[in-house]
């Protein structure tokens, strides 16, 4: 796949789609399938692990490491288990001494008896207090490794799919600790339509019914053109909606609003 047309490929509606279906899971069962049907579309991997870690930072030492989802090709490779002596994880230090969100490529051992059989790993970390999410990509050692173009955009990436992990993360920690159900009104939402409310919440933001629905349309993949159509108004209309949405929110454009869902 040529990574340039991969990158050009962002301003596809489908990927707004997709981008949109992974922010509707955050919490979810599909979240790391959607992640990994989102990423394998702009940069081929064959697996995504998805891991928050709980670090005693004193003691450089790993407290807990919670599975929070995998996705891809589990027939191909066994991926490399945290889990298994999580103190001696080549993640580890890097861990420990970072201040700000990492991009790591690591060639790591599928089993400690056959090291020749290895791995190419990427893995985006992001740091709050004590915890880290790791998002952690996989290519059979057959492959080719991570170039450097692709790393780049991983990192890049790294500004929406951190911050949606780390949200992730916190849902699963409600719902281990049986957090009350949302109420049966909230429900009858699309879970992108929830998520989308509880942001303007957060930001204390008003948007008209118009206006909302444009922006829901757009992060589902719609175009101007089949807004329009939909609620039979003219073009122009729908992009008015969208400028004056865009600046209450404070964003530019399809990818701010995408970012700005996202958390980031």
């Amino acid at each position: 796949m040529n990574l340039t047309g991969s990158i050009r490929n962002t301003e596809n509606p489908h990927f707004y789609w997709q981008l949109g279906e992974l922010i509707a899971s955050t919490g979810g069962d599909h979240f790391a399938n959607n992640m990994f049907q989102l990423v394998d579309t702009l940069v081929p991997v064959n697996r995504v692990d998805l891991s928050e870690w709980t670090l005693d930072e004193r003691q450089a030492s790993v407290v807990e490491v919670k599975p929070l989802g995998s996705a891809g090709l589990p027939d191909t490779f066994p991926a490399p288990d945290p889990l298994q002596r999580p103190d001696d994880h080549p993640l580890l230090q890097k861990m420990i001494e970072m201040n700000d969100s990492l991009l790591i490529q690591l060639k790591a051992s599928l089993r400690q008896q056959s090291p020749h059989h290895s791995v190419h790993q990427c893995n985006l970390v992001s740091r709050t207090s004590n915890r880290r999410c790791v998002i952690a990509f996989y290519r059979p050692h057959t492959h080719r490794v991570f170039s450097l173009p692709e790393l780049s955009f991983l990192k890049s990436l790294s500004d929406t799919l951190l911050p949606l992990i780390e949200r992730h993360a916190q849902l699963s920690r409600q719902t281990s600790a049986r957090q009350p159900r949302l109420p049966t009104a909230d429900q009858e939402q699309t879970p992108l339509q929830h998520v989308f409310d509880e942001r303007l919440a957060m930001g204390e933001i008003s948007l008209s019914a118009r206006e909302k629905e444009v922006c829901l349309g757009l992060l589902t993949g719609g175009t101007v053109p089949q807004m329009a159509e939909k609620l039979r108004v003219k073009n122009s209309s729908i992009e008015t909606y969208l400028k004056r949405a865009a600046a209450k929110l404070g964003v530019s454009g399809r990818h701010g609003l995408a970012k700005w869902m996202a958390g980031a």
